[in-house]
């Protein structure tokens, strides 16, 4: 069963252990994430917490609760995208990838299910007066100081939302887009918009200011947590991320019109901020920021957006999220991601088994990477293919091991590559595109990747000597042991 709003997923974490009520007030200027980050460095990530007292910064308490590290968990990350196991998403996928038509009738009325299952992803409009928009704020009501959003860092810019589905249409093909982007708050009715260049709300937005062109925007913060989840997703430009969410829920998302411009959204979102960018204004500073890397991002110039109303549920529970040294809850959403991403990854490169993107990489700058080798130079093929796969064209250094190591235990993978490699051969470097938040690179953007060759070595590739076998127990005296073993008090 799907879960169609926050509240039922905050009440499915709450009915298995893992979600903590905290009724002190507690300031959401710097106190609120301190808390959060005590938590989410606890073994496994601590639980999803709900702040029912957050304190405004003129010393009020809020009317609305927090409720944060929602996704910051292996379990709570699958609860909310409705599997037990991440991966399950990503066999739907391969199954679906699998569409050749088989022969005979009876083969080719077994493709039924999986072509109608398809048919029910694309998102449903609502009638009457959605969840969202049981209360309006316009004009000279709309004060965002009334919403509980934190400050994370003391370096900060400011107050920002940070676990927001930002919605914009592509002018020209008007496809949908939903990202995951920070959003700085200014006043009560203006905010600044962080898309970073490479994202999908940023092409609609340059499109929109060459034209001279206003831009509709809408920010919603909470809702169907597959919907909140997609919105991080790193889909192709092509992809409305409410399919995406449908496809995940196995059940169709509810949209509704927005209330001042030409946007849809989530029916059932807690609070939407309407608006729009006006290319004629100025850009303003947002920043800086606590960023995922661990490290503050520097202040740059980014589009403002003009708030034009503010709707919400009667209830309302503002959901947002902290990044900063990393374990945090990001990391979770960024394991789904690998996980449900993976066969689509195999369908272009089909030799890989397996990936895992460590926290301490924090998704771009180290990624593990086995492979089944069957030729010379198929590891450094590899590298070149994913340096090639949209953002993993950002990742700074490529570890490529054999099938056999367990590349989701970093500890076991770098124990294998370290063993394996003989630095000078087996070390490549490239230039490319880097992740905006790199602060190493040589330049904003573009600076230098390794790759790590950390498989067997071939003839072929210059390795004449003997290749040493693994250390590992005979079956039989394993099996001799494990019967002793309830015996030896250990």
């Amino acid at each position: 069963m799907s879960l169609d709003t926050l509240s039922e997923f905050i009440s499915a974490i709450d009915a298995i252990g893992e979600l903590v009520r905290i009724t002190e007030p507690v300031r959401v200027d710097l106190e609120l994430c301190e808390i959060t980050d005590r938590v989410s460095k606890m073994p496994g990530g601590g639980k999803a917490l709900i702040f029912e007292k957050p304190v405004l910064a003129d010393g009020s308490v809020s009317m609305y609760p927090v409720a944060i590290n929602l996704f910051g968990s292996m379990k709570r990350m699958a609860l909310s995208l409705g599997v037990e196991n991440l991966d399950d998403h990503g066999d739907r996928i391969t199954k679906l990838l699998d569409l050749k038509v088989p022969e005979g009738l009876l083969g080719k009325l077994s493709l039924l299910p999986r072509l109608l299952e398809i048919s029910k992803f694309p998102p449903r409009m609502k009638g009457g007066t959605p969840a969202c928009q049981e209360i309006v704020w316009r004009e000279d009501e709309i004060d965002l100081r009334k919403l509980p959003i934190i400050t994370c860092w003391p370096e900060d810019g400011g107050p920002y939302i940070t676990l927001p589905m930002v919605i914009s249409k592509d002018p020209k093909r008007g496809i949908r887009n939903v990202g995951m982007y920070r959003v700085q708050y200014l006043t009560k009715n203006t905010v600044a918009m962080h898309w970073q260049r490479h994202k999908v709300g940023a092409a609609h937005w340059r499109e929109m200011a060459e034209r001279g062109e206003r831009m509709p925007v809408c920010i919603a913060i909470g809702g169907d947590p597959a919907s909140m989840y997609a919105a991080s997703a790193p889909l192709p430009p092509t992809v409305d991320e409410f399919i995406f969410a449908g496809f995940l829920r196995k059940a169709p998302v509810h949209l509704a019109k927005a209330v001042t411009c030409d946007l849809e959204v989530p029916a059932d979102a807690e609070f939407v901020l309407e608006g729009y960018i006006d290319p004629a204004e100025a850009l303003v500073t947002e920043g800086p920021f606590g960023d995922h890397t661990g490290f503050y991002s520097e202040a740059d110039l980014y589009p403002q957006v003009q708030i034009t109303a503010v709707t919400m549920r009667k209830n309302p529970v503002y959901a947002t999220t902290i990044v900063g040294r990393p374990p945090m809850e990001d990391f979770y959403l960024g394991h789904a991601t690998e996980r449900i991403f993976l066969p689509l990854l195999k369908l272009t490169i089909p030799e890989i088994v397996d990936y895992h993107m460590p926290a301490e990489g924090i998704f771009h700058n180290l990624v593990f990477v086995s492979i089944k080798k069957e030729y010379p130079g198929q590891a450094f093929k590899v590298m070149n293919a994913m340096w090639g796969q949209g953002l993993m064209s950002l990742a700074k250094v490529l570890v490529i091991v054999d099938n056999w190591v367990d590349v989701r235990n970093p500890q076991e993978a770098w124990w294998v590559a370290l063993n394996n490699i003989d630095p000078e051969r087996d070390v490549r470097f490239t230039m490319g595109p880097m992740d905006v938040l790199d602060h190493a690179s040589r330049a904003f953007t573009y600076g230098s990747k390794m790759g790590i060759d950390a498989t067997k070595k071939f003839p072929e590739e210059g390795f004449t000597r003997n290749w040493p076998p693994l250390i590992a127990m005979d079956e039989n005296t394993k099996a001799s042991v494990d019967a002793l073993w309830p015996k030896l008090g250990l």
